[in-house]
């Protein structure tokens, strides 16, 4: 007579008051319900005849990082295997599962070659490294389970909405590229739909695209204080302020890339977020922060950062925030002071958006108008940029701003 096989159901295993006790799936497995509520596989079976005959079990993993769909597939090996007078569970040495950590740097190492910005790198590090995933980095990749992401995501998942998210959906890249390098069977445990999604408290709404940008009113008098420093990262970020340009952009700035003579910084397209040359002219302010250390350049990188192995290497990507943490000025964004400088174009001059949105490196129009609009304006944008300078040489006064004319600069 043929045994029955699939006698459980999903629903069945998924319901958190199942009794403790041993389940029968059919076939030789089981699932077993501990007190306590944890569950796990066993493939039961017998082994030699009459007297001899004895009970065995082979355990099959734990549920749900074992669904019952692989739980099932792994006993028809079993069953296999015995009905080939092997035993069902392979008892050869097999290599051991690389740890979440390396699995993590090496999906680092591979799709990294594909971004552009450094700092994405520097994010991804950090958020799969220590900061968040110290407790799993040295476990086995496949023994990462739910508990473990519930762990890591519960103390950010309210307080860190868009840093959890994301951090989410790196653990789960990583545990999902684990699976497909055969490091990993069953559900991703850091799954969003369909299953923490019913784990974890509902978000608060995230704010995408936005940094936190200090008023344009209170630039000039913190460009003052930066300037009372001679660390490297306030000298970045005085050049970031000056040319309304992106932190990658000032971070990765080489000198085969500036023209000291035309006063004019030229960010190849391979470095833009747009994928075009940007063209920025430089004021004499901005020329003042440069010379000094085009004199005592170290390397090819504008804003060098340190290296104790003697590498050349750009200023840290956390550079400027942390300046800007040190001058204690709030949930104020490096990256924000390109919002300060457009709101001040808007309020308190009379350029044309079009040269305002063209010094922020942004496309205006739709395709046929930017297949006409062939120049990029660079002289009104020095005209521009020299009043943006002007500007921040002392701090203003709220209520006070004179009104800039782009035809009179």
């Amino acid at each position: 007579m043929v045994r029955s096989l699939n006698l459980l159901a999903e629903t069945t295993i998924r319901a958190k008051d199942m009794k403790p006790g041993r389940y029968s799936d059919g076939g030789g497995l089981y699932l077993m319900v501990k007190r306590g509520g944890t569950k796990s596989w066993t493939f039961v079976h017998f082994k030699g005849s009459g007297k001899d005959r004895e009970w065995k079990e082979a355990g099959l993993g734990s549920y749900p990082s074992v669904s019952l769909k692989d739980a099932r597939i792994a006993a028809t090996n079993c069953r296999d295997r015995l009905r080939r007078g092997l035993e069902p569970i392979d008892t050869e040495v097999k290599a051991e599962k690389p740890t979440f950590g390396k699995s993590a740097d090496d999906l680092i190492a591979v799709v990294g070659k594909g971004w552009r910005n450094a700092k994405h790198k520097a994010q991804w590090e950090m958020t799969l490294g220590d900061a968040y995933c110290k407790r799993i980095r040295p476990k086995p990749v496949d023994t990462v389970d739910t508990a473990d992401i519930l762990e890591i995501l519960k103390p950010i998942w309210l307080e860190k909405p868009e840093t959890a998210q994301r951090l989410r959906g790196r653990i789960e890249r990583v545990l999902d590229a684990a699976k497909a390098a055969g490091h990993r069977s069953g559900e991703n445990p850091a799954l969003w739909r369909g299953h923490l999604q019913h784990l974890l408290p509902k978000r608060r709404k995230l704010s995408r695209g936005h940094h936190a940008a200090m008023p344009y009113t209170d630039v000039p008098a913190f460009v003052q204080r930066l300037r009372a420093s001679e660390a490297m990262s306030a000298r970045a970020m005085d050049f970031l302020i000056l040319t309304a340009a992106r932190s990658g952009e000032v971070l990765g700035a080489v000198w085969p890339e500036i023209d000291f003579g035309e006063k004019l910084w030229t960010v190849p397209a391979e470095r833009m977020k747009a994928g075009v040359i940007h063209r920025v002219p430089l004021t004499d302010a901005a020329l003042s922060i440069l010379k000094p250390l085009h004199e005592a350049r170290i390397n090819d990188y504008v804003f060098p950062g340190e290296s104790k192995r003697q590498e050349h290497v750009q200023l840290s990507v956390m550079a400027m925030t942390m300046q800007m943490r040190r001058m204690e000025v709030g949930e104020f964004t490096p990256h924000g002071f390109r919002s300060a400088f457009r709101d001040w174009c808007g309020d308190q001059t009379s350029f044309p958006r079009e040269v305002a949105e063209a010094a922020l490196a942004h496309r205006v129009g739709d395709s046929v108008e930017n297949a006409y609009r062939r120049k990029d304006a660079l002289e009104k944008r020095r005209k521009l940029m020299a009043a943006w300078a002007n500007y921040l040489k002392a701090p203003a006064v709220r209520g006070h701003l004179r009104l800039v004319r782009g035809n009179q600069i």
